[in-house]
């Protein structure tokens, strides 16, 4: 069964043939989110490689072109006030994100993790629902394509280790400690 984070998405195919994105200069270096036609984040990350983004896009979801601007609006906004100090400025941008249902579910409760209250991967794994599934928690984590908007820095190995980050350890301990 395929589930979708946030925004319904069209049943039986593409939402989208053409996504567009663009790069914020951030304390941490480039940021880029990539958005459907609706608005909605389909991947971000601190790179300026959008294609590398594109392919982090579930294959239902992944547009065929990207298009950049200069802006995303919303999105661009809540980037550049969340690195100023704005925490909540993430919240209520829309993210797509397609997978099975746990990782969907999971997804969602990622975006509830409060900024400046980080769970371990077993806490984690609990709030979604299954107290026994670290491991998949930990997948949930490493799979999530909408870095800073489905927040999964804010997931820690017990003590307090970072564990691991797509975008690497640095900005993990940067976004922590901002958030702190």
């Amino acid at each position: 069964m395929n589930a979708t984070s946030t925004i319904p998405s069209a049943i039986g195919g593409k939402v989208t043939s053409t996504a567009h994105f663009a790069i914020t200069d951030t304390p941490l270096g480039p940021f880029t989110a990539l958005v459907d036609a609706e608005g909605a984040v389909l991947a971000s990350g601190w790179t300026s490689d959008a294609e590398n983004l594109r392919g982090l896009i579930h294959p239902t979801l992944r547009p065929d072109r990207l298009r950049q601007r200069d802006s995303l609006g919303d999105v661009t906004s809540a980037v550049i006030a969340y690195h100023e100090g704005d925490l909540t400025a993430i919240d209520p941008i829309p993210v797509r994100q397609r997978s099975g249902e746990f990782l969907a579910h999971a997804w969602e409760v990622l975006r509830r993790v409060p900024a400046g209250s980080p769970l371990t991967y077993t806490e984690f794994a609990a709030c979604s629902g299954r107290p026994d599934a670290t491991r998949a928690a930990a997948n949930a984590c490493a799979r999530n394509a909408a870095a800073l908007f489905v927040p999964c820095h804010r997931i820690l190995r017990i003590g307090g280790a970072l564990g691991g980050f797509r975008w690497g350890l640095p900005v993990k301990r940067w976004l922590l400690d901002h958030e702190g």
